[in-house]
């Protein structure tokens, strides 16, 4: 029987099931009636022929020359790459591939160790699945903490990572650095003179020990939380209510210093601390609304009276003057005179009189 092979093509040798050699391009010539067949494949990318097995194939040296034997040990995986340019991922443990136009060649990358070293390019990595490795991301002004197998192994500036899973489970715990706000709103407080008022507490702070921080603390705003709840019951609640409302400013100072002394032990910096409100019960409050208003009218009636005695010394002063200098009398007479001109349409006199005489005649006369 005549086999046509192209030049593309090879031919696996075959007689009575038992492989001979492999046959290239050309005619062939090989009679069934001796057992003979012939098996044509093409020559190109994988070698995808499950009749045989591998090892007797490549034990055929024009075969083997051919081709690209790709083994990947344990713990490892292949990138494959035509032309210099990355193809594909090899995780099998065996691949051939026909290597006689295309010119393939393969990376074997170590995943027994846990940090993948930076010579993995990012064109690597879009290729390989996300199962194999693990992609850290610590953005600025946080910080985080590597874990292998729930073991604290470093802690991480900014930037990116990337780490084989293969031999450790790997975690990140991700800290925020950032300067954070904490409200402590509506705590209910007795004073010492036993008014129950309500204060609001409004701080800042940051993480400064964020390894230390997850081995000791748990639930780090609640606990924040609540050991400024202690620090503003301790304070106000060794005062009277006026004594607090006159001393607001230092019980801000207060709680702001008391805090600075606990805050190692959270593994935190507080950058400032104090009161935002105080809010008093509503029938307290309308008591001091109601004295407020009294102590305003009393100052109004202080300004009035000093106003009062102020005018009536003016007018005592300038009564004196009048008194001693006939001419003052007499202008001040004048400016009576416009003022009552001013206010009049008109004025009729009778009689033969001077003008001035009859006009003061009249102003005595209560006209």
């Amino acid at each position: 029987m005549k086999y046509i092979i192209n030049q593309n093509e090879c031919g696996y040798l075959i007689k009575n099931g038992v492989f001979i050699k492999t046959l290239y391009y050309g005619t062939h010539r090989y009679s069934r009636t001796f057992g003979y067949q012939v098996i044509i494949e093409k020559m190109e990318n994988m070698v995808d022929f499950e009749i045989l097995p591998i090892e007797v194939l490549l034990k055929d040296q024009s075969f083997a020359d051919r081709i690209l034997h790709i083994r990947i040990p344990e713990g490892h995986i292949g990138i494959l790459r035509y032309n210099g340019v990355v193809q594909k991922v090899l995780t099998e443990p065996v691949y051939l591939y026909w290597n006689n136009w295309k010119q393939y060649e393969y990376e074997l990358l170590d995943m027994r160790e846990t940090k993948m070293k930076s010579e993995i390019t990012k064109s690597c990595l879009a290729h390989i699945p996300l199962k194999y490795y693990k992609k850290v991301e610590i953005k600025t002004g946080e910080t985080g903490i590597l874990f292998f197998d729930n073991q604290i192994v470093e802690e991480l500036a900014a930037g990116t990572y990337y780490y084989w899973t293969y031999a450790k489970d790997v975690l990140c715990q991700v800290i925020d650095l950032k300067t954070k706000t904490l409200e402590i709103n509506g705590q209910e407080i007795l004073t010492a003179d036993r008014i129950g008022i309500r204060v609001n507490l409004l701080c800042t702070y940051r993480i400064t020990q964020a390894q230390r921080m997850l081995e000791t603390i748990k639930n780090l705003e609640t606990q924040l939380y609540a050991c400024a709840q202690l620090v503003v019951r301790e304070y106000i609640g060794s005062y009277r209510l006026d004594e607090i409302l006159e001393q607001k400013e230092e019980i801000s100072g207060f709680i702001f210093a008391r805090l600075k002394e606990v805050q190692e032990d959270y593994c935190v910096e507080y950058l400032t601390a104090g009161i935002k409100d105080i809010i008093l019960p509503g029938e307290i409050r309308d008591i001091m609304n109601t004295v407020l208003i009294a102590e305003r009218k009393a100052q109004a009636n202080v300004i009035t009276r000093r106003e009062e005695v102020a005018s009536t010394r003016s007018l005592l002063n300038t009564a004196k003057l009048m008194d001693e200098n006939k001419t003052l009398y007499k202008l001040k007479e004048l400016e009576c005179l416009e003022r009552i001109c001013m206010q009049v349409g008109n004025i009729n006199v009778a009689g033969s009189g001077a003008l001035l005489g009859q006009l003061r005649e009249l102003m005595g006369s209560g006209v």
